[in-house]
């Protein structure tokens, strides 16, 4: 059973979305937060497997949240704001993925599995927002390098941060997919990186990749 944590400011918000888990066999909602304090304690005391976050709640905001309990649950990022910089600041938090709230259900449901399941949620839109905000960041706080990172892991690692996805990523090397996962996992171990969303960022701030203004 996938346990989740629904923390929004919205109560008729966390109650549809309550009703659209519990709906699903394998998932269950433990708790509910309207703030981004109460979803600390929430957190701490339910150890959920995934928390679906709200950005902008009341006391403190979702990305401030998102950095007291990213050690403690896996969090997924649900907002209404598409136009703003939240997916670098809440990827930079710690966490394992974003979402706008008006994604499908179905959809939504396949997020909280596929993050519980320990991968990040980095669709191609998403990463083209980190791109953006990139762009528009001219300096950033650098990152642990890539020393012991080697030319092949580099050009995965490039792929990654445009990106694409690992069948893709094998395509264009012309490597078999075990050999590209084999890749990803060392990287995330050189890189002290906890899921494909931390690579993204090492690559632009490690000064790897760069986003053109």
């Amino acid at each position: 059973m996938i346990r989740v944590v629904v923390a929004d400011d919205q109560a008729l918000l966390r109650g549809s979305f309550k009703v659209l888990v519990d709906s699903e066999p394998d998932l269950a909602v433990v708790g509910e937060a309207g703030t981004g304090a109460e979803a600390i304690s929430v957190a701490l005391e339910q150890r959920p497997d995934v928390v679906l976050m709200d950005v902008r709640m009341p006391e403190m905001d979702g990305i401030e949240a998102t950095r007291h309990i990213k050690d403690v649950a896996r969090v997924l990022v649900v907002t209404m704001f598409d136009l703003d910089a939240y997916v670098y600041d809440a990827l930079r938090a710690g966490a394992s993925g974003f979402l706008l709230k008006d994604t499908p259900p179905a959809d939504l449901l396949a997020a909280i599995r596929v993050i519980a399941s320990g991968e990040a949620l980095l669709a191609p839109r998403v990463t083209r927002r980190l791109i953006e905000e990139f762009a528009r960041t001219p300096v950033l706080p650098r990152m642990k390098g890539l020393d012991g990172v080697t030319e092949r892991e580099c050009e995965v690692l490039m792929l990654i941060a445009r990106g694409l996805s690992n069948g893709e990523i094998a395509d264009h090397l012309r490597l078999s997919l075990a050999t590209v996962k084999t890749h990803i996992t060392r990287l995330l171990a050189k890189l002290d990186a906890r899921d494909r969303a931390q690579l993204v960022i090492a690559a632009y701030e490690s000064g790897l990749v760069s986003a053109a203004p």
